[in-house]
């Protein structure tokens, strides 16, 4: 689906087209235009053949029912993954990939080992929710929170991130309030400066995974460009713009970061009002392994003990390879 193609298509239309054709797609989510009765039958065809609903993808259930994940095939062929996490709580949040790869190379990350081919289009940002959309409709669910954690590196696609967020935010498409919106980056350092000039109030989050220089390098090799002093600059830099709290993610892998000294080390450099660490349980993806379930709350005690903001993150979908890259990168 191209949205910026289906607008170019509906410029000689009445006004009114616009918005039946929104209402089509983001509030009665159909995946045909055939199926919008409102419309007439040669603007129908035109549709369909220029901006078609339909969405080649392969669907993936986890066994608890907790997470879906999707494998999209787009127009040209490549492959990307989203997935689908159902909360506890009753939130339903998509995590949406924003490029084909990623150029990042974090060790272990499984996108990351597949290199980088292509920015995705905010089109197909949004098809990823859009997709999720239409399976909670039948429900009468909703998609409630969206994060840019999927595949790739969100601020190495700035603009069009931002033009999602738009649609994911306007109130005649999904109406997703800003607030409800993530973005994660392992510190690309221009992006989080654009990002605090932006009048939306979407969070911030950071791919942090280890309290120091010397560790976080080998883990993600971005670092050796934007170190840790570098990085919680610009982030502090933000915080004073926004006054917005960043979440700080925290991967437990056994043996690497997962320590008592890692712990003490982390609470040193989250001692900020601001800063929240999200502890998460990791999905394997090859080399490494996760924490285990003692170790995690060890470590997630010294953080409570020295007043730090911490939540841990349960795992969802290891049955179905639910860290994303692991099915694109299987299938290619």
């Amino acid at each position: 689906m191209n949205l910026d193609k289906l607008y170019k298509v509906l410029a000689d239309q009445p006004k009114y087209r616009v918005k039946q054709c929104q209402e089509a797609i983001f509030k009665n989510f159909l995946s045909d235009w055939a199926e919008a009765s409102n419309l007439p039958k040669a603007l129908i065809e035109q549709l369909n053949k220029e901006c078609s609903l339909k969405i080649e993808a392969k669907i993936f259930e986890s066994k608890d029912n907790k997470t879906t994940k999707v494998l999209i095939t787009l127009e040209d062929g490549l492959q990307i993954e989203s997935v689908l996490l159902a909360h506890r709580d009753g939130r339903h949040s998509v995590c949406v990939s924003t490029q084909v790869g990623c150029p990042m190379g974090c060790t272990f990350c499984a996108t990351g080992q597949m290199g980088l081919k292509r920015n995705l289009t905010a089109s197909e940002m949004v098809e990823q929710v859009l997709l999720f959309s239409r399976i909670l409709h039948k429900n009468n669910d909703r998609v409630s929170n969206v994060v840019f954690m999927g595949m790739g590196e969100p601020f190495l696609n700035y603009d069009n991130v931002i033009k999602a967020i738009k649609y994911f935010n306007d109130k005649d498409a999904f109406n997703i309030g800003a607030r409800h919106i993530s973005i994660s980056t392992c510190g690309i350092l221009p992006g989080i400066d654009k990002l605090a000039d932006e009048k939306m109030q979407v969070n911030l989050a950071i791919s942090l995974h280890a309290p120091n220089d010397e560790l976080r390098s080998e883990l993600m090799p971005i670092n050796k460009r934007y170190p840790l002093d570098k990085l919680f600059k610009a982030i502090d830099k933000y915080i004073a713009k926004t006054g917005r709290k960043v979440m700080f993610e925290y991967l437990m892998i056994k043996g690497v970061n997962d320590r008592a000294e890692h712990a003490r080390e982390l609470a040193k450099i989250m001692a900020k009002p601001l800063y929240m660490v999200n502890l998460i349980i990791y999905n394997p993806t090859g080399i490494y392994h996760s924490s285990d379930s003692t170790t995690i709350q060890n470590f997630k005690n010294i953080l409570d003990k020295a007043g730090i903001g911490v939540v841990q993150r349960y795992s969802f979908g290891r049955d179905i390879k639910a860290a994303c890259g692991q099915l694109a990168a299987k299938n290619k």
